[in-house]
């Protein structure tokens, strides 16, 4: 018996578990960076990547974003492949001939799953935002194309009670065309700025109105000031225009939440996208504790077929968990599903497979 409470086998388990998930991560990301190097070589050779870039500014980042994003099927394979062959020894029934219960046996196995589910969490939160800042200006430098803004009739509530509206937006010149904004009190029109286009100067971080005419409405009527170049902020800068939807993979939890509420101010149509990447960050982690009780309800009975058989099996859960989870959160993006219920839909439907294989496993 440890200072902690745990015992010999506890410990065994323990090392197992997370020495077979750390193997299966290098195994599995091992063949992933040679198959993406495969695929990508004539990429970075055709436009002239840096040695020193590809290592440390890509796969340094690419190996822990891979890693920690299929982590649940990482976890379901080490438990899946050491507890069929702990099963396959003959180890099980000794462990619960000794007199110890499935339930208990089960103790490890949890304690294992919520030290990954905690990396996990927090290395999607914190850690890996920042390494995916520096691995997706490398892919928008070297692999992918340059991003064009092919959106129309933009329509943005910048500031509570203020709306812009852009026909088009040119995201080279950074020129918005057909240029627009509103600004209301308590539901009423108070004032309205028109201009054939607006232009971003770097130089002053603002925006050049030109050909430009404002409409104040007042009590007793209305004045109209026109001119030929104006000056002025409109709240938005022109990244907020030209962002892939991948962009809330470079934000901590914080800055994500941030985002969102920006996002939903001002009217995004792409806002279910950023609450599904919100609400993974704590469903996925949680899928570890779900796979985990699969895992051991599949692998810890010895039978025909060994080990084969278990992997076997594991592999078509855990993949039809993904798919799963692909689907449901394809029915949120279109608006047909709320964001949460499709993102913890999948941990609730294997949750009731995961207790219905555990009141069948042997005890």
């Amino acid at each position: 018996m440890t200072k902690l409470g745990l015992k010999i086998i506890d410990l065994y388990i323990i090392r197992k578990f997370i020495g077979t998930y750390f193997y299966a991560i290098l195994l599995i990301v091992g063949i992933a960076v040679i198959f993406d190097v495969t695929e990508k070589i004539d990429d970075f050779m055709e436009k002239g990547a840096p040695l020193k870039a590809i290592v440390f500014d890509y796969y340094m980042n690419f190996i822990p974003y891979f890693a920690n994003l299929f982590s649940s099927l990482f976890t379901f394979i080490a438990v899946i492949f050491f507890t069929s062959k702990m099963a396959y020894n003959t180890e099980i029934i000794s462990i619960l001939s000794a007199g110890v219960s499935f339930r208990r046996m089960m103790f490890p196995y949890f304690i294992s799953a919520f030290i990954i589910a905690l990396f996990s969490f927090v290395l999607n939160s914190f850690i890996i935002p920042p390494a995916n800042r520096v691995r997706l200006d490398f892919e928008n430098t070297y692999i992918k194309k340059p991003y064009t803004n092919t959106e129309r009739h933009i329509h943005k509530q910048v500031r509570p009670g203020v709306f812009i509206y852009m026909e088009a937006f040119n995201s080279y010149s950074n020129i918005g065309y057909k240029f627009s904004m509103e600004k209301f009190e308590d539901g009423v029109l108070k004032s309205k700025l028109m201009s054939d286009y607006v232009r971003w100067d770097s130089t002053k971080n603002t925006w050049t109105v030109n050909s430009y005419y404002i409409r104040t409405y007042l009590e007793n009527g209305e004045q109209l000031i026109s001119g030929a170049r104006l000056d002025t902020n409109i709240y938005v800068v022109p990244t907020d225009f030209t962002q892939r939807l991948n962009v809330v993979e470079t934000m901590n939890i914080f800055e994500l939440n941030k985002f969102i509420a920006q996002q939903r101010l001002q009217g995004a149509d792409t806002v279910e996208v950023f609450l599904i990447e919100k609400y993974g960050r704590f469903a996925y982690p949680f899928s570890t504790f779900i796979l985990t009780l699969i895992g051991v309800a599949l692998s810890s009975r010895k039978v025909r077929g060994g080990i084969g058989l278990h992997i076997g099996l594991g592999l078509a859960i855990s993949f039809s968990y993904i798919l799963f989870m692909r689907f449901s959160t394809m029915f949120a993006v279109s608006g047909s599903m709320d964001p949460l219920l499709a993102v913890w839909i999948p941990n609730l439907l294997f949750a009731i497979i995961a207790l219905a294989l555990y009141k069948l496993a042997p005890k």
